[in-house]
């Protein structure tokens, strides 16, 4: 049980935790402002302003950093992981969101064509990846927890 109870002292277990749900909770307002209605599924879901998985892994990175040295093989892993985290977030998930927009604009017109009935189409779920500005909050955000979180544990 100590073991347990030393994951939820850590600052990095605690940065990494307040890190994606930070980012998570964010997501709710900054819809609201933009689409005037409460989507609570952004609290499960991916993409959208900012980007969790940026938050996550910046404020584990950062939170390594910090208790093992910027030059440790630790840090490096954890930048490098983040590094390929995020261009899989801004690259190909996005890319892949914008190829389901349109295979659903095209299931559309097939559907109002009648060319394929309605109760056979399942749409793709089109927002799954993040802009660059999405993914450079989540980051700035994920770093800026890190260091709140290292200021008072540490």
């Amino acid at each position: 049980m100590g073991n347990l109870l030393d994951f939820f002292s850590s600052p990095i277990a605690i940065s990494a935790m307040l890190g994606w749900i930070l980012a998570q909770l964010i997501k709710l307002p900054v819809s609201l402002i933009r689409t005037k209605k409460w989507d609570w599924a952004l609290l499960i879901n991916a993409g959208g302003m900012p980007s969790s998985h940026s938050a996550l892994m910046s404020a584990v990175s950062t939170a390594i950093g910090l208790a093992q040295g910027w030059d440790s093989p630790l840090f490096i892993l954890a930048l490098s992981i983040t590094g390929i985290v995020i261009y899989d977030a801004t690259g190909v998930r996005r890319q892949a969101g914008f190829q389901a927009e349109r295979i659903n604009q095209m299931l559309r017109t097939f559907i109002s064509e009648r060319k394929i009935p309605e109760t056979e189409m399942e749409y793709l779920r089109e927002i799954i990846g993040h802009s660059p500005l999405e993914a450079a909050v989540g980051t700035l955000l994920g770093i800026s927890i890190a260091l709140v979180v290292w200021l008072v544990m540490v």
